[in-house]
């Protein structure tokens, strides 16, 4: 199973790092690994995450 989780409007890079690497920790004890993401032009990220 696949989900998506977009991460919200983050403009400085350190910031949007960190978000992005507490996402996918919290997502690993989930039992969810991150397959790949995308960073918006609008200054966000999607994450896709794989069970």
């Amino acid at each position: 199973m696949y989900k998506t989780v977009v991460i919200e409007y983050s403009p400085k890079t350190d910031d949007m790092a960190q978000k992005i690497e507490e996402k996918a920790n919290k997502m690993l004890q989930d039992g969810y690994e991150l397959v790949t993401m995308s960073i918006t032009g609008t200054a966000k990220a999607i994450l896709v995450f794989k069970s």
